[in-house]
């Protein structure tokens, strides 16, 4: 077990419970956020070392957010990787330019996200 803390924000339930699963399989604590909002929040409480964020979220989307994460003083370090489904090149672009440090597209294979986290934490 990495006792590394994850913060899955994800507004779907069922996106929500797999991105979960893969990351408790392999031995992460898991903590969840349902909107921009709650992501923010749950950002400065609980100062996880990732933040798998989905781009289309209410209340504030995640390229928002990210841009908020990278630019608090106190949570700037957190990695953020976007898992979304928004797959364009421009999508992509932008979520690297709120300062994400990676971008994976859904549906994602389980090894392809436990690559991107481990790169990351």
């Amino acid at each position: 077990m990495s006792g590394k803390r994850i913060l899955v924000v994800e507004d779907s339930p069922t996106e929500r419970l797999i991105t979960v699963s893969v990351c408790e399989k392999a031995g992460y604590k898991v903590i969840t956020a349902c909107d921009g909002e709650e992501a923010m929040q749950m950002t400065l409480d609980h100062r996880p070392d990732l933040i798998l964020l989905d781009v289309i979220l209410p209340k504030k989307n995640g390229f928002q957010v990210c841009r908020q994460i990278k630019s608090t003083p106190e949570v700037k370090q957190t990695k953020v990787i976007m898992v979304t489904s928004k797959s364009q090149d421009s999508d992509r672009f932008w979520g690297i330019k709120q300062g994400a440090d990676g971008y994976l597209t859904k549906p994602f294979q389980d090894g392809e996200l436990l690559d991107l986290i481990k790169a990351n934490i």
